[in-house]
């Protein structure tokens, strides 16, 4: 049972924050996310942690020592959405899974987030209510943006960073994107929600058969997001970037140039390594989950040891 109410109804609209349409639309939605929870791992720990805007929800997995990785979901998404990479990620070190605060899951938002600022000011909050005092970040998508953001303007407690096909971050939105988004905005029906998701995923099957994707397509249509638009990175804010990262896009991914993302990440970060995988869609962490494994814990482990 959760101790914190959920964002519902029409004082968090009022409020300009992130809300369920209502009480039934939160019930539809926590069905969908339980039901994807249900295909995790066993967390160790369940962790609601206060910051300035809001409580975050938290799953920690994997063994009790190590420096954490914590994973950061894509829109309208939630910690659940990583079930195809936890069990490799957290075979050899602690991970922590999360629900973006103004995103739908159970994160709960209690302040209007207005800037770029803000985005990074919460989850720095989050970094300091967890116990340990350093992690590495990777995300996912807008995730990756908010990863990528944090490092900008809130470093510490960063170890390093790794970015799977990170929005609005190398490479400008496409009109794509914007199409897609309207699926989160405007009601539609289902058959052409799931015909979006399907776009953005490389023409992968949808289907709400599949717990992810029904939690996903839960996210678009019961909830309401109200966060700023993504600050695009200028040239100097990436150059400046003093931690390791890992940078992964993929190919045919719709939501930047995947080429000219990949090319500016590499003129531009001091110390990148970025790969450009040609197969890849942006649901990239679904597709290739061994091979992100491999390569996330080999990028660590280089890090680690030196």
């Amino acid at each position: 049972m959760d101790t914190i109410a959920p964002n519902v109804g029409a004082a968090f609209r009022a409020g300009k924050l992130g809300h369920f349409h209502d009480a039934a639309a939160y019930a539809r939605y926590r069905r969908a996310y339980d039901r994807a929870m249900a295909a995790l791992p066993a967390p160790s720990a369940t962790l609601d942690v206060p910051t300035g805007f809001g409580s975050v929800r938290v799953y920690r997995f994997g063994p009790a020592d190590g420096v954490p990785l914590l994973l950061l979901p894509g829109r309208t998404a939630a910690a659940p959405m990583w079930e195809a990479n936890l069990a490799g990620l957290a075979r050899t070190r602690p991970v922590y899974a999360m629900d973006l605060i103004g995103e739908p899951g159970l994160s709960v938002q209690t302040r209007r987030l207005t800037s770029a600022e803000d985005q990074a000011a919460w989850l720095a909050s989050l970094l300091d209510g967890l116990p340990e005092p350093v992690l590495d970040v990777l995300g996912l998508s807008i995730g990756g943006w908010s990863a990528f953001n944090l490092a900008v303007h809130r470093p510490a407690g960063v170890r390093s960073l790794i970015l799977l096909e990170p929005a609005a971050t190398f490479g400008a939105i496409t009109w794509k994107v914007v199409i897609i988004s309207l699926g989160s905005v405007l009601p539609m029906p289902r058959a052409i929600r799931r015909r979006l998701l399907s776009w953005i995923s490389g023409g992968a099957d949808a289907s709400e058969d599949d717990p992810v994707a029904a939690l996903i397509a839960a996210g678009m249509r019961d909830f309401t997001t109200s966060l700023p638009r993504p600050a695009y990175p200028t040239d100097d804010q990436i150059a400046r970037i003093d931690l390791p990262t890992l940078v992964i896009i993929g190919g045919r991914s719709i939501i930047h140039d995947p080429s000219k993302a990949a090319a500016r990440a590499r003129r531009l970060l001091r110390h990148g390594t970025v790969e450009l995988w040609p197969e890849a869609s942006h649901a990239i962490n679904g597709e290739f989950p061994e091979r992100i494994e491999t390569t996330v814990n080999d990028f660590l482990a280089k890090h680690e040891s030196g």
